[in-house]
């Protein structure tokens, strides 16, 4: 009788430690802001129902964006590779990780992910989710070589951790799955839609000559033709968020999306990056193979490279591309520049 009286008493303490985890505080919920150019034009944001947007999720997410902690040395952070300066972006061609490696993708800008609505998320696709997709840059070996075990263990010993992990989540018992979830929670209120064309498109600003013509030039299937892919006024998020060749190369070493879906034609496809804040973002492309916004257009107008998978969409490939005028090129790039927002940079909501 005694010995079972010992193992109630056991149970009831366990049970009473794990319940005060959940009792006395409710994570503040917050509905994201919607910008009336998005609200007018497109579909509301993706927010998982396992993973609601609440203040404390979202302050400890951003905490956790910029600690180093999550590094197997603790010198690089997310925002290490995801710089706000560069909106949230890496001027160099690709990232350099802990052990001084780097590997062969250009680290993409982290802005407007909650509307990308079909939750596929990297240059080539493979992490199904926003969630998932914080996982693979903490244990890779080019990037921060840690492990989610020591991580873990380093939050669970920290001063603050624990208690920030209660607030956010009812429990101070910390797992890899509530990091990510915190982590993903502030990801989705990088929101960016202040440019000068947004500002033109609510009729608070106007563009100049030169601005409108590159305008033409984009949305006209016989110059740039560059809206399928990219958008279009009615789209602000300025890419289709889907996947495709666009005539990089003839030959592929990197296989983007067909390494991941094993569909041989899908070789060569990568995501179509948002046109977004192109001036802070440089290098470009899946490998940052171009520095400047002049070189990216040059390769449109004349060194596409044909290959048996390239999209049905560049239509000019049998021409090297759209062979655009001086004029149009110039034009262009001053209307792809007014897509840039630098409120976006400076928000301080975005900043450690």
């Amino acid at each position: 009788m005694k010995k079972i009286c010992y193992i109630l008493c056991i149970v009831l303490f366990i049970v009473s430690c794990s319940s005060s985890d959940n009792e006395g505080y409710t994570p503040v919920a917050v509905d994201l802001e919607i910008p009336e150019i998005f609200s007018s034009n497109i579909l509301p944001p993706v927010i998982p129902n396992t993973n609601p947007l609440t203040e404390e999720g979202i302050a400890l997410g951003k905490r956790l964006f910029f600690d180093r902690i999550l590094s197997a040395d603790e010198t690089i952070s997310c925002a290490s590779c995801h710089s706000p300066q560069n909106a949230f972006s890496d001027n160099s061609a690709t990232s350099v990780g802990v052990d001084g490696l780097s590997g062969t993708r250009n680290s993409m800008p982290l802005f407007n992910l909650a509307w990308n609505y079909n939750e596929r998320f990297a240059w080539d696709g493979k992490e199904l989710s926003l969630e998932r997709q914080v996982i693979e840059p903490v244990q890779n070996p080019l990037e921060m070589h840690s492990d989610w075990d020591d991580v873990i263990n380093k939050l669970q010993g920290h001063p603050e951790y624990p208690e920030l992990f209660s607030r956010a989540f009812n429990t101070s018992t910390i797992t890899q799955d509530l990091v990510t979830k915190a982590i993903a929670q502030f990801e989705r209120t990088m929101i960016s839609a202040n440019s000068k064309f947004d500002r033109y498109s609510l009729g608070q600003a106007t563009l100049t000559p030169q601005e409108l013509n590159g305008l033409d030039v984009f949305l006209r299937e016989d110059k740039g033709d560059c809206f399928h892919c990219h958008g279009n006024p009615n789209n602000p998020l300025w890419t289709d968020n889907d996947f495709h060749n666009n005539g990089l190369d003839a030959t592929f070493t990197d296989l983007g999306l067909g390494a991941v879906s094993g569909d041989p034609n899908d070789n060569g496809k990568f995501r179509s990056p948002s046109l977004r804040n192109l001036v802070y973002t440089a290098p470009y492309m899946h490998d940052g193979r171009f520095q400047t916004l002049d070189d990216v257009i040059d390769f449109y107008s004349e060194g596409l490279q044909n290959s048996p998978t390239i999209d049905p969409l560049m239509k000019n490939i049998d021409q090297g591309g759209a062979q655009l005028s001086p004029e149009d090129k110039a034009d262009l790039k001053a209307f792809l520049l007014t897509l840039s927002d630098p409120s976006f940079l400076t928000n301080p909501a975005f900043q450690n």
